[in-house]
This record gives C-alpha cells, sequence and structure tokens, in this order.
C-alpha cells in the first residue's frame, strides 16, 4: 500500500507562490483534506526558546507528532519540525511531513500510529523535484523500545492510573474531556501514547488521536493533548472540557478514585509485564472490566488490591477455560497466599465461588491452601462464606488448622449474641477439621429450638444443610423441641407447619426414646385434615406419639390441645373420649377438668350434656370440686326430669343445688330451667310441681317457664287440643293474687299466647275447650266465658291479674271469688 504523502513548509516563490505552503504533494489528494491538513501540521516555537537557535538548540526543540481525525472520517498522521530559518534567512520556519490514510484504513501491517514515532520514514526537508518518493510503510523508531518503556512507566507510576482512567472514560464517552499532558519533553508525551495505546483495546488504540506538542492546547482536537509546563495554565481551570495531568509536580492527594481497570493496567505496566495486555484484549468480557486483566497480572504473580482479587475470581469462575491449567494454578496460588491485612468480605466470597468452580480441577498442593484460606475465613469472617468439602484438606493442613482454630472454633459456637447463623458455620467448620464440641451441640440446641419457635422464618437452607451434616444437633434439636411440646405444642405445631424440620435424625436415639410429643405436633401440623371429626383427630395424633396413652397419660392432655386448643370439646365428644379412654386416663392425665369443661358448655337442651353429667358425677365423684358437684347435679336433674324419674320438689331441688354452685354457667341454668319448665308445660301430674315454682317467685325459673311457654310447639298445641288449652287456662290462672315474676309471668302468658289462640279458634273448638273446662270444674268454664267475652278484658284485669299484677301489686279479691286452682 502506498501511503499518501503531503509536505508543508516556508519555501521561495514558485507556481503555488511563496512562503508557507505546500511544496510536495502525492497526487490525487482532495483539497479538503489539504485545506484541514493546513490547520493541523502548524508549529510554534516555545515560549523561552531561543530565537536564533544553534543545530544542537534546534535538536532540543519539541517534535509535534499528531495523529488527527478529518471530517470525512479520514486520519492524517504528521511530523512537524522547527528548522530555524527559511530560505530568505527569516526565522521561525518548520517543515511538516505528513501522511494521509483513507477512512477504515490503517498503516501497513496493522501498525498502531504511534509506532511511527521518529520512524526513519520521516522527511525533514522538502524532497528534490516537488514530487515525494514513494512510501509503503513507516518504519518503527528505536527510541521505543521496550526497555524504556517499562522504565518510563515505572517514572510515572504516580499518575497511570489517573491517566488510563481517562482513557477509559473517553472511549465509553465520546464527550469525555481532553487528555492534556504535561511533559518537559516531547517525547514522554510520544510515551504515553504508547502506553495508551497497549493497554486500551485494539481497536480503540487505532482510533485513540493524539498530538505530542502544541503551544495552544485550545484549539487542539485531538484526545490526548501534550503540552509544555509553559502552557498548562490556559488548559488547567477548564476541568469540564480538559483532564489535565502535570507529569513535573506530584498529582493532587484527592484526585478522583481511578476505576478498578485502570488500577490493574498500571500495575501491569509498572511490572513491566505488556505482554498480558494483548492477551486480555483477547479473553470474553466487557471492556475495561477489571476480571481479565486482573486475572492475567495475579497469574503473573503481580500484587493487586482486594477488589481486584474478588473481579480476578469471579472472572475466573464464569470462564475458567480461558486460562491454561498452569495459569489457573498460579491465580489460586496468588489468591490463597497469605496477607497481612485483613481480607475483605467480597474477596472472601468471591474465593469461595472459585473454590466452588474449580477446586476439584486443582492439584492437592494447589487447592489446599485456598480451601485452608477459606475454612479460616469462616470462622474468623463477620460475614458467612461457606467452608469447602474435607477432601479439599490434605491431612496435615487439617490437623493444623484444627490446632490454630479449635480454641476460636468452640468460642464461637458457645457465644451467640447475634443468632444462630455463626455458630451453625462454626460447628460444621468444626466438624470438618474434627474438633470435639459434643459438649457444646446440647446448649446450642437449646439456643436453636427458642429461636425458631420465637420465628419460624429462621428455618433456611444453611440451617438444614447444618443439620444434615451433623445429625448430634439435629438429635438434640429435636429432643429440644420435644420438651417445647410437652410445656406448649401449639407454638410447636406452627413451627413444623411453616419450616421443614425432619422428625427423624440419622443421629442415635436414647433406647425407648421416641420424642412423642413432637410427633403428635408433627401430625397435627402436617397429617390429613380430620374431616371435622376431632375424635378421629384425637386418636390420630395419639397414635402418632409411638406410645401407648394407658402407658404414659400426659400425653393425652397434650392431645386434647392439639385438638380442641383453648375451646372444650362438645359433650357428645367428651363423652366418647371418656368411653374410649376411662376415667383412669383422664384423671393421670388430668383432663378430666375438659370434660366437666364440656359439660358446663353444652348447649341448652341438648340431652348429651345431661348424661355426660351423670357419667362425671359416676367416675370423678372424689376429685369434683363441691360446686362443680353440684353445678353436674342440676345437669343430671334436669337429665332425670327428661327422664321422667325427677323426685318431687323439682324447683326446691334446682334452686338448692344453685345455691350450693354458686355463680353457675348460664348455658346450665338455661338447660335445666328449660327442661323444668317444658316438664311443666308437657306433665299432666305437674300441677303441684307449678305451685312450687310460683311460690318460689324466681326470677330465672319463672322467665324459663315464660320462654318455654312462647314456643311454637305450645302455640300448636294450644290450637289442636282443647284439653291442652283447659289446662294452660287454669295453670297461668293460678294466684292471680302473687305479683313479682309469676305475675309478670301469667299476665305475659295470658295476654301474649292463650288469647291469641282463642281468637283463632273455631266456634266449635271454643266450645271444646269449655266443656274440658267444665270437666275441672263448672266455675272453670265461667271463668273462660267471661275472659273471653269481647271487651271483658279490662274488667277481668283485676280479677285476673292482668297488667296490674305486673305491676309488682296483688289484685284486689272479689267476695265469693275462688282461687282459680285446678
Amino acid at each position: 500500500m502506498r501511503l499518501g504523502q503531503l509536505h508543508y513548509t516556508s519555501a521561495p516563490p514558485g507556481p503555488d507562490g511563496s512562503g508557507f505552503r505546500f511544496t510536495a504533494l502525492t497526487p490525487g489528494l482532495p483539497q479538503s483534506v489539504l485545506r484541514e491538513a493546513e490547520q493541523l501540521i502548524g508549529y510554534e516555537p516555545p515560549r523561552n526558546a531561543p530565537s536564533r537557535p544553534s543545530a544542537a538548540e534546534l535538536e532540543a526543540f519539541p517534535r509535534a507528532f499528531s495523529y488527527s481525525e478529518l471530517s470525512d472520517g479520514s486520519r492524517l498522521l504528521a511530523r512537524t519540525v522547527y528548522t530555524g530559518a527559511d530560505y530568505s534567512g527569516r526565522w521561525g520556519n518548520f517543515h511538516a511531513h505528513a501522511v494521509h490514510l483513507a477512512p477504515g484504513r490503517h498503516l501497513p501491517d496493522g501498525a498502531l500510529p504511534v509506532s511511527a514515532w521518529e520512524s526513519p520514514g520521516w522527511a525533514t526537508a522538502t524532497p528534490e523535484g516537488g514530487v515525494p518518493a514513494a512510501l509503503d510503510a513507516l518504519p518503527p523508531s528505536s527510541g521505543l523500545d521496550p526497555a524504556g518503556l517499562i522504565a518510563f512507566a515505572a517514572s510515572r507510576e504516580p499518575w497511570l492510573a489517573a491517566v488510563f482512567t481517562d482513557l477509559q472514560r473517553q472511549a465509553e464517552d465520546e464527550t469525555a474531556p481532553q487528555i492534556v499532558l504535561v511533559e518537559p519533553d516531547s517525547a514522554d508525551v510520544a510515551r504515553w501514547v504508547v502506553l495508551a495505546s497497549t493497554v486500551l483495546p485494539r481497536r480503540a488504540a487505532h482510533r485513540l488521536t493524539f498530538t505530542t506538542y502544541t503551544r495552544r492546547p485550545h484549539l487542539a482536537g485531538q484526545r490526548i493533548i501534550g503540552v509544555l509546563p509553559d502552557d498548562a495554565h490556559g488548559p488547567a481551570g477548564s476541568g469540564r472540557r480538559y483532564r489535565v495531568h502535570d507529569c513535573t509536580v506530584p498529582p493532587a492527594a484527592d484526585g478522583p478514585e481511578p476505576s478498578p481497570w485502570a488500577v490493574a493496567a498500571a500495575r501491569i505496566w509498572s511490572a513491566g509485564a505488556v505482554e498480558l495486555f494483548p492477551y486480555a484484549d483477547r479473553l470474553p468480557g466487557q471492556p475495561f472490566t477489571a476480571g481479565p486483566v486482573s486475572a492475567l497480572a495475579l497469574c503473573a504473580g503481580i500484587d493487586l488490591p482486594s477488589p481486584h482479587r474478588a473481579a480476578a475470581a469471579r472472572w475466573a469462575c464464569e470462564h475458567p477455560a480461558e486460562l491454561e491449567e498452569r495459569e489457573l494454578d498460579g491465580l489460586v496460588q496468588t489468591l490463597a497466599a497469605p496477607r497481612q491485612e485483613a481480607v475483605p468480605a467480597a474477596e472472601t466470597a468471591a474465593l469461595a465461588e472459585l473454590f466452588a468452580r474449580v477446586g476439584g480441577s486443582l492439584r492437592a498442593e494447589t487447592a489446599a491452601p485456598l480451601a485452608a484460606r477459606l475454612l479460616t475465613a469462616a470462622v474468623r469472617s463477620p460475614e458467612p462464606v461457606r467452608p469447602p468439602e474435607r477432601g479439599a484438606l490434605t491431612d496435615a493442613v487439617a490437623r493444623q488448622l484444627a490446632a490454630e482454630l479449635g480454641p476460636e472454633l468452640r468460642a464461637g459456637i458457645a457465644d451467640a449474641p447475634d443468632g444462630f447463623a455463626r455458630p451453625l458455620r462454626l460447628l460444621r467448620v468444626a466438624g470438618l477439621l474434627g474438633v470435639e464440641c459434643a459438649d457444646l451441640v446440647p446448649p446450642l440446641a437449646h439456643r436453636l429450638a427458642s429461636a425458631l419457635l420465637a420465628d419460624p422464618s429462621a428455618y433456611g437452607g444453611e440451617l438444614h444443610e447444618t443439620l444434615t451434616d451433623r445429625p448430634d444437633l439435629h438429635t438434640a434439636l429435636l429432643r429440644e423441641l420435644d420438651s417445647a411440646a410437652a410445656a406448649g405444642p401449639a407454638s410447636v405445631t406452627v413451627l413444623l407447619e411453616r419450616a421443614p424440620v425432619e422428625l427423624e435424625s440419622a443421629g442415635p436415639l436414647e433406647s425407648g426414646e421416641t420424642l412423642p410429643y413432637l410427633r403428635m405436633c408433627g401430625r397435627k401440623a402436617r397429617g390429613p385434615a380430620g374431616g371435622g371429626d376431632r375424635n378421629s383427630e384425637l386418636r390420630a395424633v395419639l397414635e402418632a406419639s409411638r406410645v401407648s396413652v394407658f402407658a404414659h397419660p400426659p400425653l393425652l392432655r397434650i392431645a386434647f390441645r392439639l385438638v380442641w386448643g383453648s375451646t372444650a370439646p362438645t359433650p357428645q365428644e367428651a363423652r366418647y373420649v371418656l368411653a374410649e379412654t376411662g376415667p383412669d386416663v383422664h384423671r393421670a392425665a388430668e383432663t378430666w377438668p375438659f370434660l366437666v369443661t364440656a359439660a358446663f358448655n353444652g348447649r341448652p337442651g341438648d340431652p348429651q350434656a345431661d348424661e355426660l353429667a351423670h357419667e362425671l358425677l359416676t367416675a370423678f365423684g372424689k376429685e369434683l370440686r363441691p360446686h362443680d358437684r353440684a353445678a353436674l347435679l342440676l345437669l343430671e336433674f334436669a337429665r332425670d326430669l327428661r327422664a321422667g324419674g325427677a323426685p318431687p320438689g323439682w324447683a326446691d331441688r334446682i334452686l338448692g343445688l344453685r345455691s350450693t354452685a354458686g355463680p353457675v354457667n348460664p348455658p346450665v341454668l338455661e338447660h335445666v330451667g328449660g327442661r323444668l319448665a317444658h316438664q311443666l308445660l308437657t306433665d299432666p301430674g305437674a300441677g303441684r310441681e307449678l305451685e312450687e315454682l310460683i311460690r318460689s317467685g324466681d326470677t330465672d325459673l319463672c322467665a324459663a317457664y315464660e320462654k318455654a311457654a312462647q314456643d311454637d310447639s305450645v302455640r300448636n298445641r294450644l290450637l289442636r287440643d282443647p284439653h291442652y288449652f283447659a289446662a294452660r287456662f287454669v295453670d297461668w290462672n293460678r294466684h292471680p293474687q302473687v305479683g313479682g315474676a309469676w305475675g309478670e309471668v301469667r299476665g305475659a302468658l295470658l295476654d301474649g299466647v292463650l288469647r291469641p289462640a282463642a281468637r283463632a279458634l273455631s266456634t266449635e273448638d271454643l266450645a271444646a275447650v269449655e266443656a274440658a273446662l267444665s270437666q275441672r270444674g263448672a266455675r272453670h268454664a265461667e271463668d273462660f266465658r267471661a275472659w273471653n267475652r269481647p271487651g271483658a278484658l279490662g274488667r277481668l284485669g283485676l280479677r285476673f291479674g292482668g297488667r296490674e299484677g305486673r305491676a309488682g301489686k296483688a289484685a284486689p279479691r272479689r267476695r265469693g271469688s275462688r282461687d282459680g286452682g285446678a
């Protein structure tokens, strides 16, 4: 490939004029390129340069070596040198020699532009005849030898990372500031460009524009601009447009933080391992990430900060096949080497991830130090570290670690101010190293059980793995939960519902130890639903204990709490349990009070409550407290009333038992009062018992009678049974002079129940009622006719105890009247 060339200097008059002009051109160069080039290849001597320099002084003038992008996308690589006097003897002449690269074209063989610094191919004068000689390449200069560049990089180490950081920003953002390098020698700027071109990806290096010298940096459009110290003041105050790096003074201590990639690149240059850059450019990963360059640097033994070590480990985890075996081995050895400073958690986590990924493919002598490093971190790091498997350690390393870390392990397992996560990790490490901790397992299991019962969500994967690795801890935890279940089964049941705690342990259990309470909770938490049959559920829970309730009665108490919780069984459920287990088990388990409560809380009118009371009195007569016995006797008396076997004196019997029982559950009183009222309303021979109720004046019994009399069954029978109607008319006209509770009830029943029924009867039915009353006495029939006659209500109210009687005063008796008794 022939390079298009142009020469520019001050020349004598000719066809193209005189003064500064193009003196030699490769034919075919566009005029637009020439116009732009003319603005780029000028030269101004340094401010303090001698006006008439000697030949030796001319050699010391800076060289303006530049690589610029033109508006059409082509590039111009130029070298401009000061030549002193021109053809006329005037001082200030310079000569520029440039090559033009079409868009998308590079120097031959893909050479980087900076490689042409001081190339032998550059001319210092216009060629004879005004026609440039053919130029196929620009051979590299011997002034940029690797050893010299490495020495230069070492001398510029304080600025390397900062400059490389700005290079990264430029490559990632076209609007990033230009880099201004302040050097007393333009050759050093060229060396900077070599360093920059080496660290950048190859494509980015080909696009990097630069100039090694200019007097007017504000007019320079290149990405890297070299200036002398005298010209540094201009861009120094324009932070948004320029990033100035003055290499003649120490860098500021409070400068921006360099990027991780830049730090790694700077360390590599300082170490002279420049061959790593093209290697890193070929490795997978995003440009300017720290992983590839850090991994290669560490493989080469170059020390890097902790973030880079972590980045290298993570990159190697993602791309383990990209490194040769010896390189991966070297990387692991470098990462596992002992460090004086504390290792951050991020680095340790990355090392653990790397070991999990490649540890199995490493040589034992390489893997063991890293495994030891991770185990030590697992013990000493405040952050969780996943320990490696035991097989990663040699026996010698394991013994050394056990001796070194044993006291710390035991102390950490015993002390858990911040929960149990750290003691669990330490217990696993102790198991790997063979450190004896059997005495610490039960206390740890106790703390663990307390924490899980307080918060079941604390059960996680790490705990599950630890219980699998340490059967002794698993067994101890199950024992603790069994003890907790014996005291509070509800909380253990909730734990087993929400956390997958295994109820079987691979560890040894003592002879006969079955963890019955825990298994009962497990059945309640994880077993099939009982379908609403709580007696079947109770049987299933007891069977899950694997222990006979007859051999160990306390199981029954826990089973009761699991099945019924804070409630009591229904009377029917209580009767079933009592019949199935017998009173002796309930007596030993102290569950019989649950059965008593079941009787007291029974639904009013439920005959099962009556029967349960009778059975409880028979089974637990000696255990019952007097007031509970009296309350149960009330229920049993209701049973006798229902069976028709109650002896006379019903109201007195109820009132006496109620007095002995003291405060009685309202359902019990409602049940007994309702049963009494039912008997009084249905038993034809209960007239004397009604008399006792009336004389007692008890508000509760009277209210129960009124409620029962207002039932639909009574209303329906009044309408279809004349004799029943007659009996109720007689009953409810008893003792009209009695006030109080009976006075209110009797008036309400006559007015609210009997009168509506009488109005609903036909003439024939009313006649049948009068006939039935006549059989009880003529007076009753006469009173009924008077009571039922329209308009007689007000007149007869006094006689029959109307609303005045409900006010609590006895109505005056008419002379010669009877008491209306049956």
